[in-house]
């Protein structure tokens, strides 16, 4: 196992997926575009939220942010999430930690002495003061005589300010930002204020007492839209493969690289750099192939991100039923994020707009949610039957596809040929991955193809070792949307660069299922499997 990356390996850098990245020790992806973008709206003097799902990159964008306005401002970096919920429980001790937390931030070495003064003195002092009430209307004085003596303007940007939503102290501090802000023309104020979380806190909903029910209750409405992409691109990703080439001199194909990975990931930052670390610490190659290895692996570990997926699942069932919709039957639902559902699954960075309909993210997050359902739908039939042993299908280490379909369309008539069909129709997908997913198990896993997700048709790509299959389930509605069928697998196989394919068509208007067939059609082979669904 190679680790080249490693700092004591002549001081080569790392990707990095746990904590901030910095660009003198971690491949990054190039940020100079989005911290202009960022830095302009501090120059206008924005207030402004960035909202992310976990493990997104906001930390290590926002640490950069501050590196990146130090020259012209003086910044205040600051985390709820060190201050513990004792904090919270009045205006006296909120006060004296976020004074506390703003003076040791202020006399720090970073910011050269730029906020010394009496006004800050008199902050410390209160912030050490034990007994004496301290309330918000008297810590922002103090903050106010801090901006006013300073010798550059002031930035605060507070990470993790979701963490203390559910608190009538924070929305009072909220407030009185929102004060200070609408009349800073008459008194000094913080020049921009950034704040970044989870939760959107411009319309967060709080419960202040256990016997209220929810309300939204945000007074955060003078924050300016944040339209800055945090995703990575194809291009933005090439930024980062391009300096980890510089030093491994690997011969990687960076833009088919690239590509790649924003089409499995979704550009989702956390995972891009899941992938590339895997590729690089396993010594695999960069090819499509290899990327797919990785991707297998990752599917295998747990980790927090695809911890949160689940428990976002579990804990919310009317997520869960628009996320299996989604997934497994491809419906077709308006993106609307004023939706709570679909906005709650946006949020965590789960759904996404694809075309104007809502969708899963990325075909990793589609993968680990089709195995969640097809573990959890599983059905006695199928657990409890023959068809399952692995052996039957695997001939000198590969998989072989054509025994796996035919199999499954002799279970489907066996187990389901008095079911009713309309059932079938439905859950047949789910059934053929919870079919494919033991056979593969350990080996290979497949990713079901996002483009091709309607309720007639799914394309799922199955790997097993580095080999690559495709296969379409599709509903069969007879001889003239048959040739469809093929032409639209023939695109796909090219898209692939594929010879080979697999249909299997669920139908209810033969008495006796057709056996496999192959067909050529065109330069490619097509095995075909009709499955009686009653």
């Amino acid at each position: 196992m190679r680790f080249g990356n490693e700092r004591g390996n002549g001081g080569m850098r790392q990707f990095h997926i746990s904590g901030v990245c910095y660009p003198e020790k971690h491949y990054m992806a190039d940020l100079s575009g989005r911290l202009q973008q960022m830095k302009k709206m501090t120059d206008n003097g924005d207030y402004f939220v960035i909202n992310r799902a976990r493990q997104y990159g906001k930390t290590t964008m926002l640490r950069a942010l501050q590196r990146y306005l130090q020259p012209d401002y003086a910044v205040i970096f600051m985390s709820f999430q060190k201050m513990s919920s004792a904090r919270f429980r009045d205006e006296s001790a909120f006060s004296r930690a976020f004074a506390h937390e703003f003076v040791k931030k202020a006399v720090s070495s970073a910011q050269n002495g730029k906020l010394e003064s009496r006004a800050l003195q008199a902050l410390d002092e209160k912030s050490r003061g034990t007994h004496e009430p301290f309330d918000l209307t008297e810590l922002f004085e103090l903050l106010s005589d801090v901006c006013a003596q300073a010798q550059q303007k002031i930035v605060l940007i507070i990470d993790e300010a979701d963490q203390a939503s559910d608190n009538q102290v924070f929305v009072d501090f909220l407030g009185q930002l929102r004060e200070y802000y609408q009349n800073r023309e008459e008194t000094p104020a913080f020049h921009s204020v950034i704040l970044a979380g989870v939760y959107d806190i411009r319309n967060m909903r709080t419960k202040i007492r256990p016997e209220e029910a929810h309300r939204y209750n945000s007074p955060w409405n003078v924050a300016a839209p944040f339209e800055v992409s945090m995703r990575f691109l194809p291009e933005d990703i090439v930024t980062m493969l391009a300096e980890y080439e510089k030093e491994h001199h690997t011969g990687m194909d960076m833009q088919a690289a690239a590509q790649e990975l924003y089409r499995v990931t979704g550009g989702y930052p956390y995972l891009v750099s899941c992938l590339c670390k895997k590729l690089d610490e396993t010594g695999m190659g960069w090819d499509a192939a290899d990327l797919w290895m990785a991707v297998r692996d990752l599917l295998k570990e747990q980790n927090t991100l695809f911890d949160d997926v689940i428990k976002n699942i579990q804990n919310h069932p009317e997520f869960a039923r628009l996320a299996e919709q989604l997934a497994v039957f491809g419906a077709k639902i308006v993106f609307e994020r004023n939706n709570p559902v679909i906005g709650l699954g946006a949020m965590f960075g789960i759904l996404t707009e694809r075309d104007g309909k809502a969708a899963v993210s990325n075909m990793i997050f589609e993968t680990l949610i089709l195995n969640y359902f097809t573990s959890v739908r599983a059905t006695e039939a199928l657990l409890h039957s023959d068809y399952l042993e692995k052996g039957q299908y695997i001939c000198n280490g590969r998989l072989d596809m054509e025994h796996v379909i035919c199999r499954f369309a002799d279970f489907m008539k066996a187990e389901y040929r008095r079911e009713d069909g309309t059932f079938l129709e439905k859950q047949g997908r789910l059934l053929f991955l919870s079919f494919l997913r033991p056979i593969i198990n350990g080996t290979g896993h497949y990713a079901v193809e996002p483009q091709t997700r309607q309720n007639m048709r799914m394309d799922i790509q199955v790997f097993y070792g580095k080999d690559e299959f495709v296969v379409e389930l599709k509903r069969w509605n007879g001889a003239a949307y048959e040739q469809k069928g093929y032409e639209q697998l023939a695109e796909y196989l090219a898209a692939r660069g594929l010879k080979k394919g697999y249909l299997v068509s669920f139908c209810r208007n033969v008495k006796k299922p057709q056996r496999e067939r192959w067909l050529r059609y065109g330069p490619y082979e097509i095995c075909e499997v009709i499955v009686e669904c009653g």
